[in-house]
């Protein structure tokens, strides 16, 4: 039978595996709305708007569509890096719990 702290460091690798994956799904992510928003901005039409307090305004419908949702995807984006922040937070006090803890028993 597998002993207790063989399991815990089993299930602690495992949850440092899945913060990983997550974290560069996240940053995969980020870097595609980031680049989207950029080309966006590159575009020679992008000249012809105007910010209001309402939002961004365009002559052309396609155009203020396309920044808003730009603009959308930039805010999510910036509430997804947020929560990795927090999980990360998270696994690292985890972590140090668990290095501390080892160290009184042992």
């Amino acid at each position: 039978m597998e002993k207790q702290s063989e399991r815990s460091d089993r299930n602690l690798l495992i949850a440092v595996g899945i913060i990983l994956f997550i974290s560069c799904v996240c940053a995969l992510y980020t870097a595609w709305v980031v680049k989207g928003v950029l080309n966006a901005f590159a575009s020679s039409q992008t000249m012809a708007l105007i910010i209001t307090d309402a939002g961004v305004k365009s002559d052309d419908a396609t155009l203020e569509r396309q920044l808003s949702s730009a603009t959308a995807a930039l805010k999510m984006s910036a509430d997804i890096s947020y929560a990795l922040v927090v999980a990360s937070l998270m696994m690292g006090v985890a972590l140090v719990w668990r290095v501390l803890s080892q160290k009184e028993n042992g």
